[in-house]
């Protein structure tokens, strides 16, 4: 390998792409990925060892919804706009009786609602209906929202309705799911949704740890959590805190925020894993976790006025920036934001989930309109 060869292999080294071309390189794969549904929903991930596009997955394309409606006024292409509302209406026509939203992805077997999952969609509903006012996408909220408070355990954890996909019933993370009925509850004008969500980030708190870490915020192992399940948690406590005008919540947030930061490599990606020291418990990065936490601590900046929190943040979508691949020949991946750096690495291994272009965006948004 020449030397050149060898400094271009250096992801900080790369030449990275306007954040502009990034962006537009994701939301062109997203299409791709909804379109390759065939039903309005957005495929959960291209597989590039299969070569084939998982089934439509409701949770993420229920978030992806915000992401285009914003990317629509973004860049003032009206094409994301209508995708955006083909995505609600896909969501309340598949919702389920009870007000819930189906774990997994269309193509699997076992139809049942959880919580994470119809929290993830709510962001969606409550988006379409402030865009458009339609009463539809407004009746899909409202009936999601009591739905995950009738739920919901008096100490404000959530136990019951877990994913069947995921190896543990309890789960921190679920605060994100708080932050979507912190949301509901001001765009509704309903104070139960805020009561709710604040009583789960309570709960929450109780898992914390005195250095930060949360217990119980994992898919698989809670003893070395995904910077992606950390980010989840750690956006859902900011928020509510935030809405509720809780500082303590606020805070909270920015300590764990500030003892990822501590980890983050000379390259500006962060380990994919975390253990309860806060040391890498992982040799591969987590995509969507570097995209997550680059989002918190631009919010933290932009609510703290600490404008520290930026650095941490322009490092970690350059590293993305410089691993996403724009010019590639083959449009499955053109544009896409692998699961784990390597591709090869710990989480989604060999694939492009949506939710990693969905976080991207969402980041890189946020740091082009900070300027």
């Amino acid at each position: 390998m020449s030397v050149v060869a060898r400094l271009l292999s250096r992801p900080w080294l790369r030449p990275v792409p306007d954040p502009r071309v990034g962006l537009q390189a994701a939301a062109e794969w997203l299409s791709r990925a909804q379109d390759a549904s065939g039903c309005g929903g957005v495929s959960a991930h291209y597989d590039a060892a299969k070569r084939k596009w998982a089934g439509a997955y409701p949770e993420t394309t229920g978030y992806i919804i915000p992401t285009f409606f914003r990317y629509a006024d973004f860049s003032g292409n009206n094409e994301y706009r209508e995708r955006a509302l083909r995505m609600a209406a896909w969501e309340s026509d598949i919702q389920l009786p009870d007000g819930g939203v189906r774990a997994g992805t269309m193509d699997a077997t076992q139809i049942v609602p959880t919580i994470f999952n119809t929290g993830q969609v709510l962001f969606g509903w409550l988006a379409a209906w402030q865009q458009t006012q339609d009463a539809r996408f407004r009746d899909s909220a409202v009936r999601a929202a009591d739905w995950l408070v009738a739920a919901q355990d008096p100490d404000g954890a959530w136990r019951r309705f877990a994913s069947p996909f995921a190896a543990h019933a309890v789960n921190t993370y679920n605060t994100r799911v708080a932050f979507a009925l912190a949301k509901a509850s001001r765009a509704l004008q309903e104070p139960r949704y805020l009561d709710a969500a604040i009583r789960n980030v309570q709960w929450a708190m109780t898992q914390m740890h005195p250095n930060g870490w949360l217990e119980n915020n994992d898919l698989e192992d809670n003893k070395r959590p995904l910077t992606h399940t950390i980010a989840y948690a750690t956006r859902g406590i900011l928020e509510v805190g935030l809405i509720a005008g809780d500082s303590a919540f606020v805070d909270a947030a920015a300590r764990i925020a500030q003892a990822v930061a501590q980890s983050q490599r000379g390259d500006g990606a962060l380990p994919g894993r975390l253990d309860s020291a806060w040391r890498a418990a992982s040799r591969w990065s987590c995509m969507t976790g570097n995209a997550q936490m680059a989002i918190i601590w631009q919010r933290l900046a932009a609510e703290t006025g600490e404008q520290s929190w930026k650095t941490a943040a322009q490092r970690a979508n350059h590293f993305n920036l410089s691993i996403q691949d724009v010019a590639a020949a083959d449009e499955t991946v053109r544009g896409g934001v692998s699961g784990s750096h390597p591709r090869s690495g710990g989480y989604m291994k060999n694939r492009y989930p949506n939710w990693a272009a969905k976080f991207f965006m969402d980041t890189l948004m946020l740091q082009m309109e900070a300027g």
